[in-house]
């Protein structure tokens, strides 16, 4: 390891020996030169060998020397006093109930079960993981006639956008567990179906969380509306963000049909979500996925045939939304006791799906050059991660310089001459380029060319786009999607058995810039009021089979796509 070395700062006319530590970064100098001269490291400007310093540098990377001059410009702000906060300083302590719950990293409110309401419970903590519905229920504002008396019926008419809305905003005020009893009254009473009581005894009965799911979604469908662009049409928040749509082909297995010149039907439709069908050969979300998008015998009339015949209808996914839902279809109703049973079979799933395969061929041809893009520029940021990591634990090996292609010729002749017993060449023969003309690249240089590579590929990345996936901020332009929300169920059956959600946690906010951090690869697991932090070795282990809880429903979102901003150039 390198010895700690002393250099001298040039500012203002004043010179101040700093000691540096040679696995320090750019960073962490700056911040020493702060505590010297009262200028703010995001307002200086330091020069080593006539080159800025980069905040994630590794200073024995550099080649320093003791003794070594160094140049820093630059001012503090308001003439080097410190800016009296606008806001007085809060500590947690004396913050109430609902400041606490709104803090970066606050662990989310659970919700209270009412009696077999797991369900419900699940539904929305997965639901509530998407920002932009949030966001758009702050916005909502409901008809006058959104919960008022039908002029057909003495029920009232239920606005459950506008009871989901409170329901968010109240949750967001606690990190306790609340009782959700105003929006299950009112989902109770525009789904009389969800009040069955139990007949097992008394209470309500257990209900299947993927039927809830529907129906919350169905209403948000028609309530919550967003705007396309400036100044267009209002369009449902739902069909943006949550729809995709099918082409599918039906088709008669009889080959008389086709013969007689009976044309293949060709439809168009939308979906909200995504089956996953389960047989014996069901290993994984990819091969059910593939089932439930190939129906087979499909009975109808054939007009060219004159009678019944079976019909295949094959679909693909010519629009991709921006969340996808996925449903495990593990409950079928068994005839022999008379109640849905379910499908104990393990069938695993990825954290990051790669839904190209289900599209339409000209939507590949729109998603492949990005996703293909993508994997290139994740690949090169592993790189130079992984030269960062190593430099900052041996930082000796920064002080290495790498030869140029001319000057590792060389070398490998001088090497290859020594072996066959022959004279190293010398500066009279002119075939070989000598150590003069020679060019050396420090790692700081490799790495500087480096991230000038992947700044290049960023932007050439975002070129790639669509142009009508890149004016559709509703729909997915990779193909590839993240994990984010999981509903499980534990159980042999859907009248029984207990749900709960996990729900990924999200990267955090830097309050002064808005940045958003690194995400720790944690999930919060929402067991009705319980709430805890759980890696992610717990949702692998949701694959299910037996009675453990196994995903019923996955909530993917679209990557986000790499961004040239804030790349250190």
């Amino acid at each position: 390891m390198s010895e700690n070395i002393t250099v001298s700062v040039k500012h203002r006319g004043k010179k101040y020996d700093v000691e540096i530590d040679p696995s320090a970064t750019g960073e962490d100098f700056k911040l020493q030169l702060y505590s010297l001269t009262g200028v703010e490291p995001e307002r200086q400007k330091v020069l080593i060998k006539a080159s800025q310093l980069k905040d994630d540098v590794v200073m024995g990377t550099l080649g320093l020397k003791g003794g070594q001059s160094i140049m820093m410009m630059g001012t503090p702000s308001e003439d080097g006093t410190v800016a009296k906060p606008k806001e007085a300083i809060r500590f947690i302590e004396d913050m109430d109930e609902a400041e606490q719950a709104q803090q970066a990293g606050a662990t989310p409110a659970g919700l209270e079960n009412l009696g077999n309401t797991c369900y419900l419970n699940s539904t929305l903590q997965v639901l509530r993981a998407m920002p932009e519905l949030q966001d758009n229920l702050v916005k909502y504002k409901p008809s006058a006639a959104g919960n008022s008396l039908s002029a057909f019926t003495t029920q009232p008419s239920i606005d459950l956008a506008n009871h989901l809305k409170g329901l968010y905003t109240e949750m967001g005020k606690t990190q306790s567990g609340y009782a959700p009893l105003t929006f299950l009254n009112a989902f109770r009473t525009a789904y009389p179906q969800f009040a069955e009581r139990s007949k097992s005894g008394a209470g309500y009965a257990q209900q299947d969380a993927e039927e809830a799911w529907s129906q919350i979604i169905a209403q948000l469908r028609g309530k919550i509306n967003v705007q396309e662009g400036e100044g267009g049409p209002s369009v449902s928040f739902i069909d943006r963000y949550m729809a995709g749509e099918l082409v599918s082909s039906l088709e008669c297995d009889d080959p008389a049909a086709k013969e007689a010149g009976e044309e293949p039907t060709v439809t168009k439709e939308a979906f909200l979500k995504l089956n996953c069908h389960i047989d014996a050969q069901t290993n994984h979300l990819r091969d059910g996925i593939l089932n439930a998008l190939t129906e087979k015998g499909i009975e109808k009339r054939s007009s060219v045939l004159g009678r019944d015949a079976t019909y295949t209808k094959k679909s693909q996914i010519s629009r991709l939304p921006k969340y996808l839902a996925v449903h495990f279809v593990r409950f079928f109703w068994r005839r022999d006791v008379q109640k849905k049973a379910k499908i104990m079979r393990k069938v695993t799933f990825p954290q990051e799906l790669d839904a190209v395969e289900f599209c339409t061929d000209e939507l590949k041809k729109a998603l492949i050059p990005v996703r293909d893009k993508v994997r290139e520029i994740r690949k090169d940021e592993e790189d130079i991660d992984r030269a960062r990591k190593r430099r900052k634990k041996n930082p000796a090996d920064g002080e290495n310089t790498e030869p140029s292609s001319a000057a590792e010729k060389k070398a490998e002749a001088d090497k290859q001459k020594k072996k066959d017993g022959k004279k190293p060449a010398s500066s009279a023969d002119p075939d070989v380029e000598m150590a003069g003309t020679e060019t050396f690249k420090t790692d700081a240089e490799f790495e500087a060319e480096k991230h000038e590579a992947l700044l290049a590929a960023k932007k050439e990345l975002h070129s790639l786009i669509n142009p009508d996936l890149l004016h559709d901020d509703g729909a997915n332009q990779s193909g590839l999607y993240e994990l984010r929300g999981v509903v499980t169920h534990q159980g042999a059956s859907a009248d029984s058995g207990h749900y709960t959600a996990y729900v990924k946690k999200t990267a955090p906010v830097d309050p002064k810039t808005g940045k958003k951090g690194e995400e720790d690869g944690k999930w919060w697991w929402f067991n009705d009021d319980k709430v805890s932090e759980v890696g992610e070795e717990k949702i692998t282990a949701l694959a299910g089979g037996g009675e453990s809880h196994s995903a019923l429903i996955c909530l993917y979102r679209a990557i986000p796509l790499p961004s040239a901003e804030g790349l250190i150039e």
